[in-house]
């Protein structure tokens, strides 16, 4: 790929090591460029990958920019690692979406919200990286808050939280979550 700019280069090679997105900001500092040339430099590589014939595409997830590969790729690069994806379990889905709309949430919440035990599910979905420990509520006992991950965005393919479904009418009511701490 040629690109306008020798600046292009340098910004799709950090973003083809980086393992987590880069904000714009971060990028601007290590390319030494302002905000405003960051973006046009972004659009420009979101542009290029765009076309139909490249494999590639420009994600991006919570403000920061990664590449990654485009979907219709995905059953070739499946076949060079040999793992299939592994698909959640049901339970471990209605966990995560609980997490998902809910965070941060306590297990004894989403356990609440179930009516069964979630601890293998939860287990599960932090083992696979779709959420994470992140902090402790105030109370008795201090229990462990969840919230989903940049991973989990990156596995359903979502820029941010925002870009969720709206929940269902007759879905759990705060009221009812604040039950559960009772």
């Amino acid at each position: 790929m040629l690109f306008r700019e020798p600046e292009t280069a340098a910004l799709e090679a950090l973003l083809f090591v980086a393992k987590d997105p880069l904000n714009p900001e971060l990028l601007g500092e290590i390319l030494e460029l302002d905000l405003a040339k960051v973006q046009e430099l972004l659009y420009e590589l979101r542009d290029r990958y765009a076309i139909d014939s490249c494999g590639l595409t420009l994600l991006e997830i919570n403000g920061g920019y990664k590449l990654g590969t485009k979907p219709k790729v995905s059953r070739y690069i499946e076949t060079l690692y040999k793992q299939p994806a592994q698909a959640l379990s049901n339970a471990a889905l209605e966990v995560l979406s609980i997490i998902a709309y809910k965070q941060p949430v306590t297990r004894g919440e989403v356990d609440f919200i179930r009516g069964v035990q979630s601890d293998r599910a939860l287990a599960t979905l932090v083992e696979k990286g779709l959420v994470k420990d992140v902090g402790r509520k105030d109370g008795p006992g201090r229990p462990i808050l969840y919230a989903t991950t940049e991973q989990f965005l990156l596995h359903f393919g979502l820029r941010s939280l925002d870009d969720m479904p709206d929940l269902a009418i007759g879905s759990i009511s705060e009221d009812e979550v604040a039950s559960a701490k009772d």
